[in-house]
């Protein structure tokens, strides 16, 4: 991997990026935390009418409906941004122990929000029948808000992979 990245970073994309990188790079950061920060808005705001803490007086549906476009577009954009930065700085992000657990973690917390939406615009009766009331439905909110915590706290931690020792391929001579 630690050959491609090198590659990668002779490339015309990246060389522009780093040779632009006073700006190019605060900028695809800054785009990507506010996609960020709306994935994680729109995850805590279905969880928390999953959880009946709050809007109760709308359908699951109505409410996947109104947050579900804002997940689905801003992962859409979380996906062309760390593009951009893997292309950007490819040696910082692909040799790392945090970027690769993150993106399993990006993988897994995208399938569950397609199959929940999905599920829910296909069954919408059903979850308001009894689906709702399900501890493991439940378990399964707050494990999505803690999944997508965990993405935001590793992709900080991309920074920082030498605390993984021996776990970062960093670290493999």
């Amino acid at each position: 991997m630690k050959q491609f990245a090198e590659w990668l970073s002779t490339t015309f994309p990246s060389v522009f990026i780093q040779n632009h990188n006073s700006w190019a790079i605060p900028v695809i950061q800054s785009i990507h935390i506010v996609g960020i920060a709306i994935v994680l808005g729109s995850v805590f705001l279905i969880d928390v009418r999953i959880l009946g803490w709050s809007g109760r007086d709308q359908t699951l549906r109505q409410t996947t409906n109104r947050f579900g476009p804002w997940l689905t577009g801003s992962l859409w954009m979380l996906l062309l941004t760390g593009v951009l930065m893997v292309i950007g700085e490819p040696v910082r992000e692909l040799v790392t122990f945090s970027f690769w657990l993150k993106m399993f973690l990006v993988a897994v917390g995208a399938l569950i929000a397609i199959i929940f939406l999905r599920a829910v615009r296909k069954h919408e009766q059903r979850w308001e029948d009894g689906i709702l009331q399900r501890g493991t439905v439940k378990s399964l909110a707050v494990i999505t808000f803690l999944l997508w915590a965990s993405i935001i706290i590793l992709g900080r931690l991309i920074a920082y992979d030498h605390i993984w020792g021996s776990w970062s391929p960093a670290a493999v001579k």
